[in-house]
């Protein structure tokens, strides 16, 4: 029998009979607690107090029998394996027991049956709550944020789509709220305060909304609020302002003490829509609108505020040129094969060469990219810069490196996407199977039926399917076998905290063994410690990437690094010992130590 405790509970109206049923157990196994009940007020009691193993009943008793025990196990809403264990049951009486949920009768004193039949049951039993386990933390991770454990936008979307109709006749509201210069804690104290100071901001925030209302985490300092029933503009902003009010007391994270305000834009329904998701886009406009304004104040959503603030239309302006100005340019971050440490792929990351401001990271303008629908033609441009990058190499004796390419949510359901990737190949001649197009979970999950199309067609071309950021919740895992997709990017949030998040480090594992049961290639990426390296080398992880190895890196600095990897490769090699490509300084002396020591 199973070494670990069972707890079991006997129905039985002899204490004595109940001790030498015990007694027979702990021979085979002393690790056997019971409780005895008799009659129905006493185990009624014993299942809503304590959870059970196994239920063993006697029949025919003074006070209670094993049908009516079998009744107030389903009454409960327990689902306990139940075998009745006793001297005198008819036939009739066992079939019933059968057709009631009870699963096996055996006369007293059959030890030899009981024993196996025990086992078999708990072990069901075992299984049955190990996969009610997993569906639920797959419906968390699925909607839930992993962070602050609040609901994330798809939640928020479904929870407060149903409520809209009920609120006929009064005003449903939308709030939008920002944290102000976030960022800079992260950037100043680290992600491990940053963190533990977002999870009191969102308890702050669900201290001051109603039972009635909803609090969710909609991004990585953005969250929504619902309040369902809002007489007018006046108490929407008093709302509004109670938030503002609660946090204008300082948040204290160890020794540091910080203050924290909020933009805060508000959308009202059915003025300004009539279902969530304009709601959302709106009321986050709104909030835009705010942080404009210097931040730390509270805006309702007005139709024209589609016109951007003044810095934002310059610099939309000179982004609209910089393409034909040729001012944006690629660079390219290695991923490496976790075990040999060969460079197998790099992954094209655009930069704005700005005339005035220097050179911009993506995040100073592809969000107004987004907006002003100019990513379309920046992702076209990027795609072929990089493709065209990638033929130069293979032709310069690198064959099969790997090139990925973003494909952003505009640019992915912008019709013509599957024959701007054709033309892309044809033009360069670079081997479809080198080419990575990566997408986020939020558009593998947008429209599956739709994205499964345009995703079968790109395979069609035998053009390799990533899905980017992989495990931050918003998709459904066990949707994920529907989709054509070769390659899971596991998101560097968890690459962050894997070392020190036993939650972190168990959906790694989670997401690894997914991985090889649908056959998918990982990639870990943002590896900054040799720790990191190691742990996702014990997961099997097929490829790493992240400041470990090294930065985004010009063309010229990738054409180097494969030049030193043909040459490395040219050398003879030490048996067991599989060479990294050569690095130089503090990474290369790291990649050297640690896959010799991997492959040794």
């Amino acid at each position: 029998m199973t070494n670990q405790r069972i707890r079991l509970l006997i129905v039985e109206d002899s204490e004595d009979d109940a001790r030498l049923l015990y007694s027979e157990l702990t021979r085979t196994n002393s690790d056997i607690t019971y409780t005895r009940v008799d009659c129905a007020e006493d185990m009624r009691k014993a299942l809503l107090d304590s959870e059970w193993d196994i239920v063993i009943s006697d029949h025919s008793m003074p006070r209670f029998s094993s049908l009516e025990a079998l009744d107030l196990l389903k009454e409960c809403g327990k689902d306990i394996p139940f075998i009745i264990y006793s001297g005198d049951v008819s036939e009739h009486v066992e079939v019933a027991a059968m057709c009631s949920g009870a699963q096996d009768s055996i006369v007293k004193g059959n030890f030899a049956r009981l024993l196996p039949a025990m086992e078999r049951e708990i072990h069901g039993a075992a299984v049955r709550r190990a996969k009610e386990q997993a569906d639920a933390h797959v419906h968390k991770l699925a909607f839930y944020d992993r962070l602050t454990g609040l609901p994330n936008r798809n939640l928020f979307c479904d929870h407060v789509g149903r409520k809209l109709p009920q609120a006929e006749g009064r005003s449903a509201t939308i709030y939008v709220l920002d944290i102000d210069r976030f960022l800079r804690v992260n950037n100043c104290f680290g992600h491990k305060v940053g963190d533990a100071l977002m999870r009191q901001i969102a308890q702050r925030l669900q201290e001051c909304v109603p039972e009635d209302g909803m609090v969710a985490r909609c991004g990585s300092d953005e969250f929504a609020v619902f309040l369902g029933n809002v007489a007018s503009d006046q108490q929407a902003r008093d709302a509004a302002e109670h938030i503002r009010q609660a946090f204008s007391r300082p948040f204290v994270e160890g020794t540091l003490e910080f203050f924290i305000s909020l933009s805060i834009g508000i959308g009202v329904s059915p003025r300004d829509g009539d279902d969530v998701p304009e709601l959302l886009i709106n009321a986050e406009t709104a909030m835009f609108r705010a942080k404009s304004m210097g931040g730390n104040n509270t805006q309702f959503y007005a139709h024209e505020m589609g016109a951007v603030a003044g810095a934002q239309l310059v610099l939309e302006s000179a982004l609209r040129k910089a393409v034909a100005r040729r001012e944006l340019l690629l660079e390219y971050q290695p991923n490496l094969n976790a075990v040999s440490g060969a460079l197998t792929g790099v992954e094209a990351l655009v930069r704005w060469r700005h005339p005035e401001m220097g050179v911009l990271q993506p995040d100073d303008f592809i969000p107004l990219a987004n907006e002003s629908g100019l990513i379309t033609e920046i992702g076209a441009w990027v795609l072929e810069s990089a493709c065209r990058q990638a033929k130069a190499w293979h032709d310069a004796g690198h064959p099969g490196l790997t090139i990925a390419v973003n494909v952003s949510a505009v640019q992915f359901w912008q019709p013509g996407l599957v024959q701007a990737v054709a033309r892309v190949l044809a033009d360069t001649g670079i081997d479809p199977q080198c080419l990575e197009l990566e997408i986020t979970e939020s558009v593998l999950m947008r429209n599956a039926d739709t994205t499964i199309m345009t995703l079968q067609a790109l395979k069609g071309m035998r053009v390799k399917i990533s899905v980017d950021d992989f495990g931050t919740g918003y998709s459904s895992l066990s949707y994920l076998r529907r989709f054509p997709i070769d390659i899971l990017k596991i998101d560097k949030s968890f690459s962050r905290d894997v070392m020190r998040d036993v939650e972190s480090a168990a959906i790694v594992q989670a997401i690894g063994a997914l991985a090889r049961g649908l056959g998918l290639v990982t990639v870990a990426e943002g590896v900054e410690t040799t720790e990191q390296l190691e742990f996702f080398r014990r997961q099997h992880c097929d490829r790493v990437q992240g400041f470990l190895f090294s930065a985004p890196r010009s063309v010229a600095d990738i054409t180097e690094m494969l030049g030193a990897r043909a040459a490395a490769q040219a050398l003879p090699q030490q048996k067991g010992i599989a060479r990294p490509h050569r690095m130089s300084g503090r990474v290369g002396k790291i990649l050297t130590q640690e896959f010799a020591r991997g492959a040794a």
